[in-house]
Formats: structure tokens, sequence, C-alpha cells
């Protein structure tokens, strides 16, 4: 099997390559690590790098932790739980993360959860209410929604069915 070498680049030069994706797309102080990582940047001139970025205001952790959390609620559907996994994983400060979270307007966040299980409800074949019920907890869990509002909604729903 072919192994790709990996690349040696100058810091000068990977720090214009980060400015340039920063520039096209919000990132992470962790993602711009990793490419730097990848690139086979010592840790020093990682550092440096990245607060170069900073200070010339190319990455901005609040700033991006708002874009990402807007994106993944809207587009994709995703509940805090998951929004926060996440950004964690990111190690993006949990305060930035809370700030991030509290823009989420709770109705919408209700309403978006009840749309995304009344669909659930209809692709399921289940006459079962327990099997119905396990089912579309489940698939609230996946997408990162808190338990107790899941399983709130979930037993309106289904006391409508009967």
């Amino acid at each position: 099997m072919y192994k790709k070498k990996p690349t040696q680049i100058s810091s000068k030069a990977a720090l214009s390559k980060v400015q340039f994706i920063c520039s096209k797309q919000e990132k992470c102080c962790s993602d711009i690590r990793k490419k730097l990582q990848d690139w086979n940047i010592s840790a020093d001139d990682q550092d440096e790098i990245i607060s170069s970025l900073i200070e010339d205001k190319f990455i901005d952790e609040s700033r991006f932790t708002n874009f990402f959390v807007r994106d993944k609620y809207r587009f994709n559907k995703w509940g805090r739980i998951k929004i926060s996994y996440h950004l964690k994983h990111k190690q993006i400060p949990e305060r930035i993360i809370n700030e991030a979270l509290e823009q989420i307007n709770d109705q919408e966040y209700k309403e978006n959860l009840q749309d995304l299980l009344q669909s659930k409800l209809r692709s399921l074949k289940d006459d079962d209410p327990y099997q119905l019920k396990t089912k579309m907890y489940r698939f609230a869990q996946s997408r990162g929604f808190e338990s107790q509002l899941s399983l709130n909604l979930i037993d309106d729903l289904l006391s409508e069915l009967k």
C-alpha cells in the first residue's frame, strides 16, 4: 500500500496557508493545530502561528462557535447536547459554548424537535406504543436533544394517536 509522505513546509509558508484557509472558512484553534501537525510544524512554531492568527483576527473562537451552533442547529437539526459535545471535542471553552447555545430560541428548539419526531413517527411501521416510544426516544437522543424534553414531546405525540 502506498503511504503518502508527510509534507514538510516552512513556518512562514504554513502561516500564509492557514491565513488563506481561515479567510475562506471559520476555523477554531484545534482545527488549525491539527493542520499544522499534519504539516510537521514544531510545537513552538504552531503556538506562534496560532497566536498570530488570533491577533490578526483570522481565528476567533467565539465567532467560530456562534457559526457552528447556528449551522448545526438550523441545517443539521442537532440538539444542544450534540452541538456541545462536538465543540468540546474541538477544545472550545465551556463558557463560549454556553454563550452560543443560549442564542437558540427555546420555543423554536422545541418546535424543531417536535417536527423531527412527527417526521420520524410517520416513517415508523410499528404498532406497539412501547416500541414506537423507544425508537423515537433513541432517534431524539442520536440528534442530541435533552432526555426530558424528548420524552415529554414523544408522550404528547403518542397520546394524540390514541
